[in-house]
């Protein structure tokens, strides 16, 4: 069956609107769907409680089931547990994101939301990331991103509604050291947002962005964990000063419900804008970049790592 064929409309043919279907149920079965990447830990995870109990079908994918125990417990004790469908969904794997696609399709029969959250983050000086790594990088928070959103795009298209939000990084607006391959890949999906956002407005496909600084989420246990790290490198004390740094910012970090909070927000937006930068520092940094001098913010950067 053919996405335009699992489309749902309405008694007099019309295709309903996410945002009008959750004004008129509480998860049910005509319920708007929300199809979110990632959804084992951080932003993933909060994202599909805070949807759920904003009345979306929740479809929580994830790479490994296995992982969902801690998404369930909460759903449980949120009193969402109907509203929440588990779905294998492997953002690297072509087969996987189609089949994953296909029974979002035949189980709702349409998609009014998509969270591209899915991602991790590699460090290391650039001299000394392997190019395996780069490429691991690039699939999963750049090609993996870009196959989820082609496989949902003639959902939405034909719905002529939707809305696709991507979750970048204050990382995606500025670079810093020891963070190159997360960087390109967040700087990558901004350029592809733009594009899509042109391309796809005059479908009714809302598309935006939203870039959080520093929280509390696992990405920086394993963003540190990645780092390769040795003894005679030549950068040891630029890499011990990022490390320092980043250690310091996940201990200090605001509460990732903030971001999902805003996603929440803007599933309820009719016209949101491009971008939504948040956390610690975001704001002051686009400004910063915006006005000062290159010079500047480069010395106010290699100060902050001493």
């Amino acid at each position: 069956m053919t996405a335009e064929e699992h489309l749902t409309k309405d008694g007099q043919g019309r295709t309903n609107t996410g945002l009008d279907a959750v004004k008129k149920t509480k998860g049910g079965v005509n319920a708007p769907v929300a199809l979110i990447t990632g959804t084992s830990s951080g932003f993933g995870m909060l994202t599909a409680i805070t949807l759920a109990k904003q009345g979306y079908r929740v479809v929580a994918t994830m790479r490994d089931l296995s992982r969902k125990e801690e998404l369930a417990r909460l759903a449980e004790q949120a009193g969402i547990s109907e509203r929440l469908q588990y779905v294998q969904l492997d953002v690297t794997d072509a087969v996987s994101v189609d089949k994953a696609v296909g029974t979002v399709l035949q189980t709702n029969g349409r998609i009014d939301m998509l969270v591209n959250n899915a991602g991790f983050a590699v460090g290391g000086f650039i001299e000394e990331v392997s190019m395996d790594d780069w490429r691991r990088q690039m699939e999963t928070n750049l090609f993996g991103l870009i196959a989820v959103t082609r496989a949902v795009l003639p959902v939405m298209r034909e719905q002529k509604q939707g809305l696709i939000v991507n979750l970048s990084s204050v990382s995606g607006l500025s670079g810093f050291p020891g963070y190159a391959p997360y960087a390109a890949s967040k700087f990558a999906v901004e350029g592809f947002t733009e594009s899509l956002r042109h391309e796809m407005s005059s479908f009714g496909v809302r598309v935006v962005l939203v870039e959080p600084g520093s929280y509390r989420t696992p990405i920086w246990n394993k963003g540190l964990g990645e780092i390769h790290r040795s003894e005679d490198s030549p950068y040891k004390h630029k890499l011990d000063a990022v490390l320092r740094y980043s250690k310091h910012a996940s201990e200090t970090a605001p509460d990732p419900q903030e971001v999902a909070d805003l996603i929440g927000r803007i599933a309820r937006m009719r016209a949101p804008r491009l971008r939504y930068a948040l956390g610690k520092g975001s704001r002051v940094l686009i400004i910063g970049k915006a006005l000062l001098p290159w010079k500047w913010l480069e010395w106010i950067i290699a100060r902050g790592l001493k």
